[in-house]
């Protein structure tokens, strides 16, 4: 693309970004706020840092999506090190704590200047979550008891954890004035697991953290401007920032740098900061509509730069951040500008509105930490891991386990051991691991007639030595074929297992062909695809009798009506469905109960998407029904008009109206690239059509045709609606096509 060209599209997707960047500040100021309290800093320390990251990284960063800031991973650490080098004193703990995030800044523009960005794939994925599990439970058992208005509780994790009944205990001897604080907290928290269950668009214009917010600095002024009296709340629960912020930015205190201590700070800081960090930009990318790969060393020495500015100005250690990322996307963000505006709205806030952030309670913004806690620890992570093996649930409590009795550190290298140790048991022997370890064992090269890339793993294939294979594959063209074959390969780990789905995505998404090979004589541990594999010449083959829900039946049934064929089992391809519109910001995972007409003109099915990603993601299900078009198409998008459709336009997508038909347009939100083709689509019967039947989210991709139920699963008679209702546009295609 030349530089005018890109020059201009900058400019056109100016308004997005802009709108984008202002909807993730207002998520951004609550959370940069509460993490900053969560690691015993000042509140502004948290906004220092998000400001710090979104110029500098929007300037210098690798990635187009990311957005940049405190992150919830290195809360612990910064919570421990304020302690540790304080030596009780909270405030000397923060200025030296500034001074080991200068030099992890440092460090980070190291690892990306030697081309570290791989770090993050040596660390087995079990062990990584049960990681992040720690670090939720530690941010929850701090929270908890600042959600109910206490600030006392001190001590490590699991006293804060053994303080739980005390604290609740306490609430029954408050007065009814001092239950103000707990009713604030709890009723925050509540909201913020209710907020995905609403369904209302206009409701959710405006963030969960920031209703939360809006919401208690109302109830604030309810007090001081109806009732006439002063807010019941202890002014130590309430936010405090400096009245003047320039002349109150700390100084960091540099006398601790030969201590032992402060350089174990800065190691902590900095594996913490780039592994989430890293994993935060991998699946980002995956989100990405246009299918840009980040570079992250550079957004490692970005990340390294930001922080040490952070630093020197008073501000946290600057990390990328997935659920501001999430919503960054979902919301139009199409380049680092988006993270750039989220910086500026920000700096806006503060100045402008500094009188209201001092109205906002510590319990709202500790129910928020919570709800995040509880996200990164919730059991159902474990439920998940658990059916992808027990070892790597056993993998997952280690890390879990030692995290919270001693540190981070300890804990990701006590999951790295027992990962380790689980490989060598389930291989039966060090011998594979010891001969093979440090041997070349990924060969590849393109077979000349098919122009494929073929790709071969000896020996074995785990977290130890994934990067090679990882080498290999990030030379290939991701619209091309490529075949990995584990044939010759004894083990492979669920790391992999994982890496290569996250492959065979990326492929598919740019048109190209992934396929795995050679696992057909291995053995896999469970029934889950990303379990691990071992050689095994004479597998066990189970086969799963049906268990039809009744739903299924039904299905059954209505396909021997149709004289059509039914299909219940789940189908992880995408097969093409990901590439209409609807997924440019969301993911497939896959399809099910397939029903599928005799010429496979019709083929309806149950998809599961997700929106967001890691805490802020959101699995959904709906029914969908796919038509094969007679006749060539436009390109278009066909929904409900809405209030949302001023801000569709605000980022670029254009409403095509017709002045012939001012009913229909009235009614629908018509979109697309090729105007003048649409147009001539929409004749008056197809007008009419649609005009006269239920309104359903259409798609066309110019040559199949995507329809929409509700955001469930439909019911039988729903489908039988869908059904009738696709007949008769089909009908209407052959009519125009002839």
């Amino acid at each position: 693309m030349s530089k005018n060209n890109s020059i201009g599209l900058f400019v056109k997707t100016l308004p997005q970004n802009i709108f984008s960047g202002f909807v993730v500040s207002l998520i951004a100021l609550p959370l940069c706020l509460g993490l900053a309290l969560a690691s015993e800093a000042p509140p502004i320390a948290g906004v220092i840092s998000a400001i710090c990251g979104g110029m500098v990284v929007a300037v210098f960063g690798g990635s187009s999506l990311t957005i940049t800031g405190p992150g919830n991973g290195l809360v612990i650490v910064l919570l421990g090190a304020i302690t540790v080098l304080g030596e009780g004193d909270p405030l000397q703990g923060y200025y030296f704590t500034l001074a080991a995030i200068i030099f992890s800044g440092v460090l980070l523009f190291l690892f990306g200047l030697f081309r570290l960005g791989a770090l993050s794939e040596f660390f087995p994925a079990s062990a990584l979550q049960g990681m992040l599990a720690a670090i939720g439970i530690g941010i929850l058992a701090k929270q908890f008891h600042v959600m109910l208005g206490i600030t006392s509780v001190s001590g490590s994790t699991l006293a804060q954890l053994a303080a739980f009944p005390e604290s609740v205990k306490q609430l029954t001897s408050l007065s009814t004035e001092q239950l103000l604080a707990p009713v604030i907290g709890v009723s925050s928290f509540v909201f913020l697991f209710l907020y995905a269950r609403i369904r209302n668009p206009l409701f959710h214009l405006i963030p969960a953290p920031m209703w939360v917010v809006v919401a208690t600095i109302a109830l604030s002024y309810y007090y001081e401007l109806v009732l006439q009296q002063t807010q019941p709340l202890d002014p130590s629960l309430l936010i405090q920032l400096p009245s003047d912020l320039v002349q109150s930015l700390p100084s960091p205190n540099f006398s601790k740098v030969t201590q032992f201590d402060f350089w174990g700070v800065v190691l902590s800081i900095t594996l913490i900061a780039s592994i989430e960090s890293l994993l935060s930009i991998k699946a980002v990318d995956k989100l990405d509509p246009l299918k840009r790969r980040s570079n992250n060393n550079k957004d490692l020495r970005a990340l390294g730069l930001a922080s040490i500015v952070s630093g020197f100005l008073g501000g946290l250690n600057v990390v990328t951040v997935i659920a501001r990322s999430s919503v960054n996307v979902n919301n139009g963000g199409t380049n680092r500008s988006a993270n750039f505006f989220h910086a500026f709205f920000l700096v806006l806030f503060v100045l402008l509105f500094g009188p209201q952030i001092q109205r906002i309670p510590l319990p709202a913004l500790a129910a928020i930490l919570v709800y995040t806690g509880y996200k990164l620890a919730t059991p159902e992570n474990l439920l998940r891991i658990y059916r992808i093996g027990e070892e790597q649930a056993l993998i997952f409590a280690v890390t879990l386990g030692v995290t919270l009795y001693t540190n981070l550190i300890s804990g990701i290298g006590a999951g790295i051991l027992a990962t380790f140790l689980v490989h060598l048991f389930l291989t039966k022997g060090l011998g594979l691991f010891s001969r093979n370890l440090l041997k070349p064992n990924v060969l590849m090269y393109q077979e000349q007639q098919s122009q494929t890339y073929f790709v071969s793993v000896k020996h074995f294939c785990t977290f130890l030595n994934f990067y090679r294979l990882k080498a290999k594959l990030d030379e290939i063209p991701q619209n091309e074929h490529a075949i990995v074959d584990f044939s010759l390969s004894d083990f492979v780990d669920h790391t992999v297992m994982e890496g290569l789905n996250d492959y065979r995505d990326s492929f598919s998404r740019k048109d190209g062909n992934f396929e795995i090979i050679g696992l057909d004589v291995h053995e896999s541990v469970a029934a889950h695809p990303f379990s691990v594999r071992r050689f095994n010449p004479v597998p066990n083959l189970l086969r799963l009798g049906d268990n039809f829900t009744k739903r299924q039946d039904s299905l059954r049934e209505l396909a021997l009506d149709l004289g059509w064929q039914y299909n219940p089992q789940v189908d992880q391809k995408s097969n093409g469905i990901d590439r209409f519109l609807f997924f440019k910001t969301r993911q497939f995972n896959f399809t099910s109960n397939r029903l599928t007409s005799p010429k496979k003109t019709f083929s309806f099915f149950d998809l599961s998407f997700s929106e967001g990603i890691f805490i802020a993601k959101e699995d959904l299900n709906s029914s969908f029904l796919l038509i094969e078009s007679p006749l060539p198409l436009p390109v278009f998008v066909l929904d409900r008009e809405s209030f949302l459709t001023p801000l569709y336009q605000l980022t670029g997508i254009e409403d095509l109206n017709f002045e012939a038909f001012p009913d229909f347009s009235k009614r629908f939100f018509l979109s697309g690239e090729d105007k003048k083709a649409i147009q001539a689509f929409f004749t008056k019967e197809v007008v009419f059509f649609f005009e006269s039947h239920p309104v359903y989210h259409v798609e066309s991709n110019g040559k199949k045709i995507l329809i929409k139920g509700r955001d469930r699963s439909a019911s039988v008679s729903e489908i039988k609606a869908l059904l009738s209702f696709a007949r008769e546009f089909y009908q209407i295609l052959e009519k125009q096509g002839s």
